[in-house]
């Protein structure tokens, strides 16, 4: 009995942490594009459960992508940039359907410069944000996305309505 209730606190408390980090890197996500130390905090948070959790891996991702947006080097940015794409592509396909993966991807690909050629999945992905967002359990997530999603230069005026 003692060690099913060390092996459940164990397990709460690993959740709670991964929550907790979770919600960290929404935070700095959200930061991220203005600020260079935000994008490093991502970095570092998202650093720790990458390897076993795609969304983390997504914000590893994302964070890579800000980090370009931060750097003077012109190759440093490239860097930056397709090492955040090739990572994104890995946690999209280990969970493929994952709305919170497919929010991070439309968002670096609404942004994007048209010159990096890094818009193949923006339909795609807008027409599942478009239909999921409405039934994402987590408010915080999905509030987060229909605000990205109501400024978004990915969506149409008519898109943006229905999000009301």
């Amino acid at each position: 009995m003692r060690n099913i209730m060390m092996i459940l606190l164990l397990v709460t408390g690993g959740i709670f942490a991964q929550e907790k980090e979770l919600s960290e890197a929404r935070s700095q996500y959200s930061r991220a594009v203005e600020s260079e130390a935000a994008a490093k905090r991502l970095l570092k948070i998202s650093e720790a459960n990458a390897f076993t959790n795609p969304v983390m891996m997504g914000y590893k991702a994302a964070g890579h992508m800000m980090m370009a947006k931060h750097v003077g080097n012109p190759f440093k940015k490239m860097s930056h940039f397709n090492k955040g794409k090739e990572i994104l592509g890995s946690a999209i396909a280990a969970d493929k359907d994952n709305l919170e993966l497919r929010f991070l991807r439309f968002a670096v690909q609404a942004e994007a410069p048209g010159f990096l050629g890094y818009r193949d999945n923006l339909e795609e992905d807008k027409r599942l944000l478009l239909n999921g967002v409405g039934k994402i359990k987590d408010a915080v997530l999905q509030k987060m996305i229909i605000n990205y999603l109501k400024t978004s230069k990915g969506l149409t005026s008519a898109e943006k309505e229905k999000l009301d």
